[in-house]
């Protein structure tokens, strides 16, 4: 098991870091490109298999992310009808939000932050 999600994370950040390297773009329209990615491919019905197989290898990077939310919306639409598109999908993602919230302020207190120069 580790050794599938070693090799399915380690590919998709090698993709990344290709297109870092390779073209014109910058992270944040490949971070938002990979997110993009999962929504589409996981609303596809798609990502869900590379996900089974996988494990936290297709779940934790970015890519992972649009996943859940496009999961999170399809369950939510079978819940609660067309007004769980809006919810499902950030209840489905609440968890990892919060810590990225939480965290992101917990080192912003213990380090110095700086404006870049």
């Amino acid at each position: 098991m580790f050794v599938k999600a070693f090799l399915v994370g380690g590919v998709l950040c090698a993709i990344g870091e290709i297109l870092i390297l390779k073209t014109r773009l910058t992270p944040a329209r490949i971070l938002v490109g990979y997110v993009t990615g999962g929504v589409i491919l996981g609303a596809l019905g798609a990502y869900g298999p590379l996900v089974e197989w996988a494990g936290a290898g297709a779940t934790v990077p970015l890519m992972g992310f649009g996943y859940a939310l496009a999961k999170g919306a399809i369950d939510g639409v079978a819940e609660h009808g067309w007004l769980g598109a809006f919810m499902g999908g950030v209840t489905a993602t609440a968890g990892g939000i919060t810590a990225a919230v939480f965290f992101g302020y917990l080192c912003s207190v213990i380090f110095k932050p700086k404006t870049k120069t």
